[in-house]
């Protein structure tokens, strides 16, 4: 199976590297001091599970030049989605006659960015629980968590073996072979909007403190507000008709008190670095999609509305209102 990572970030540093590591045939489409380390030095994963060190790394900045792919995993940030899309249909062209884009953004439209660039039959659903981000050129940091889900947006075509056999059971067969979880989902929506919940409280929460998650679920009043948050998400995705788990509060809050303290999310790592936020696309979309179904979310009203003036990278250069609910794109 090839593999193509759009994307060479966290996400697509760590799933890719782990991937290549067991012997996987990867190719990282990336830029700049990023890319020339990958083609010079190869590719570094320090990790609690273990370091990496892939020292021969297929990378390249060109679509064109990556041909025969299978499977393409999308993971730009979402700010940084659409325009990227124009990647994809050269790599899909350029594929095998069932190559599939699998979309691993946060927040729950990364399925229809993609499908509107390469269409339906060759968009798959995808998530992932992960920290891990660039520590530098060349090397991936990965602090906790490595669970990636895939699968099939048409639930007759999930439903058909033979039909998948072709690409997500093989996708699944070489990342069982790497270390980290995976997972081929029969409900790949639900599966998106749960971490939706999920990721948008840790989000939220981890960057309005300015501080790791060991600071929020070691608080009794901040617990309180991530136990909120949750359930405002939860009751915005049922009032959407998915069937997110009436189980996702506990569920959330225990996985959360077992992660190591220090666990940051990207968007507090972002904020730090004086980067664009992903906000409009987690608190502010819940806070969107709330008012459109008629359910109050007030906690994540207060995380949009405090880090709105962040979300371009630093206080002053905000998006518009508009754009930094989520207006524009979702």
């Amino acid at each position: 199976m090839r593999i193509a990572i759009v994307g060479a970030g966290g996400v697509g540093g760590y799933f890719g590297g782990r991937l290549a590591e067991a012997g996987t045939d990867v190719t990282f489409l990336a830029r700049g001091a990023h890319l020339n380390a990958l083609r010079t030095r190869g590719l570094r994963i320090v990790s609690p599970k273990g370091d990496a060190h892939i020292t021969s790394v297929s990378a390249t900045d060109d679509p064109a030049a990556i041909r025969g792919a299978d499977v393409v995993l999308f993971a730009v940030k979402l700010y940084d989605a659409e325009a990227a899309t124009h990647l994809l249909p050269q790599l899909v062209a350029n594929g095998t006659p069932d190559a599939v884009v699998i979309p691993l953004q946060n927040g729950v439209e990364g399925v229809d960015i993609v499908s509107r660039a390469v269409g339906r039959a060759h968009t798959a659903g995808g998530t992932c629980y992960v920290s891990a981000v660039i520590a530098e050129p060349g090397v991936i940091k990965h602090t906790a968590m490595d669970h990636l889900i895939f699968g099939e947006l048409d639930p007759i075509r999930a439903a058909r073996p033979e039909r998948v056999e072709g690409r997500l059971m093989r996708l699944l067969d070489v990342c069982r072979a790497a270390s980290f979880q995976s997972t081929l989902s029969d409900d790949i929506q639900a599966d998106i909007w749960t971490k939706f919940v999920r990721l948008s409280v840790l989000s939220g929460l981890t960057t309005v403190t300015r501080a790791p998650l060991g600071v929020t679920v070691n608080d009794p009043d901040l617990l309180a507000m991530l136990k909120q948050a949750i359930a405002e998400g939860m009751a915005v995705a049922h009032a959407k008709g998915v069937q997110v788990p009436s189980s996702t509060v506990d569920a959330v809050v225990n996985a959360y008190k077992a992660l190591p303290p220090q666990t940051k999310s990207s968007m507090l790592e972002d904020l730090e670095r004086g980067r664009r936020l992903e906000l409009p696309w987690l608190s502010g979309a819940v806070v969107r999609i709330g008012r459109e179904v008629g359910v109050p979310t007030p906690i994540h009203g207060f995380i949009n509305a405090v880090l709105k003036p962040y979300v371009s990278g630093a206080p002053g250069e905000a998006a518009s209102v508009g754009q930094a609910d989520g207006a524009r794109r979702l």
